[in-house]
């Protein structure tokens, strides 16, 4: 994959960059050519090699066709949260730090979901909202709507997936309940 300066591009577990420049560097005796990304958040600089810049899981920002999949993922139900903190941690993390916009809306959609059932611990909260950021951000760079509209659109989403589930005990009462 090659980028283009001026290019808008996904950097996982940061957000959206911008390719400033393409630079030659020298690492020992290794001759090596970098992105220079601009974090657009904070203005922080990265540099990553060319030929690693896949590995890492950089990727061109989200377009119109992949917004309208995200949208309807948003919606979607989706599977039980684990109950051991320690596991939904993991997994929380590993999907953040993909870079997959796919796999942070899972984490959104359950965390927030479980925000609705308990309240979250720091750490969970903060995974919460660097999700929402990784999400709206992304969103607002591809020029598919203000940060305000766009966090009310995946709000709304959102609830309705959560309003919607039923986890797996839920399930169990209702059909007893019913006789079936």
């Amino acid at each position: 994959m090659e980028l283009n300066v001026g290019q808008k591009v996904a950097y996982p577990n940061q957000g959206v960059c911008m390719v400033e420049n393409i630079e030659n560097k020298t690492i020992g005796e290794n001759k090596m050519k970098f992105y220079s990304l601009r974090v657009l958040s904070d203005n922080s600089t990265i540099f990553v090699p060319m030929d690693n810049a896949e590995a890492v899981g950089i990727r061109p920002i989200i377009g119109n066709k992949q917004y309208k999949t995200l949208l309807g993922l948003l919606a979607e139900d989706f599977e039980n949260v684990s109950d051991d903190w320690k596991v939904r941690s993991r997994e929380f993390n590993e999907k953040l730090q993909s870079g997959d916009i796919f796999e942070a809306a899972d984490v959104l959609k359950k965390l927030t979901y479980l925000s609705s059932e308990k309240k979250l611990s720091f750490r969970e909260q903060s995974l919460l909202e660097k999700a929402k950021f990784l999400i709206v951000s992304e969103l607002r760079n591809a020029d598919l709507g203000t940060e305000g509209k766009l966090e009310k659109k995946i709000d709304d989403l959102i609830e309705s997936a959560c309003s919607n589930h039923q986890d797996d005990d839920e399930e169990i009462v209702a059909t007893a309940a019913s006789g079936h």
